[in-house]
C-alpha cells in the first residue's frame, strides 16, 4: 500500500457490505448499511502536543476498529477503497 497517513491520522480497509440480513433476506444495494467496521492498515507517527511532545496512537496495524458512520474521508488507491479516520473518530477496538 502505497498511503502513508501524517500525524494522528489512520488508514483503515473496511468491511464489506452486509448483502444479507440475519434471517438470510437479500438486501438490495440501496439498502445496504455503510460498513462502520474494518482493519487499521497504517498509522501515523502520532500528534504533536502543544509541549512538543509526540503522543503515540494506541492503534496498531492489523487491529479491527469501529468508527461512525460518517467518519473519516473515503479516497480510492489503486482501485481499491480506504477510509481516513483520526484516531479520535475511533470508537473502539474490536478483539478477534
Amino acid at each position: 500500500m502505497s498511503i502513508q497517513p501524517l500525524h494522528d491520522r489512520i488508514v483503515v480497509k473496511a468491511a464489506e457490505k452486509e448483502q444479507v440480513t440475519a434471517s438470510g433476506i437479500l438486501l438490495p444495494d440501496s439498502a445496504q448499511e455503510k460498513p462502520q467496521r474494518g482493519e487499521v492498515l497504517a498509522v501515523g507517527p502520532g500528534k504533536r502536543l502543544d509541549s512538543g511532545a509526540l503522543a503515540p496512537v494506541g492503534i496498531n496495524p492489523g487491529d479491527f476498529v469501529l468508527y461512525g458512520k460518517y467518519g473519516g474521508t473515503e479516497v480510492k488507491v489503486d482501485g481499491e477503497d480506504y477510509i481516513i479516520l483520526r484516531a479520535d473518530d475511533v470508537l473502539a477496538i474490536v478483539a478477534n
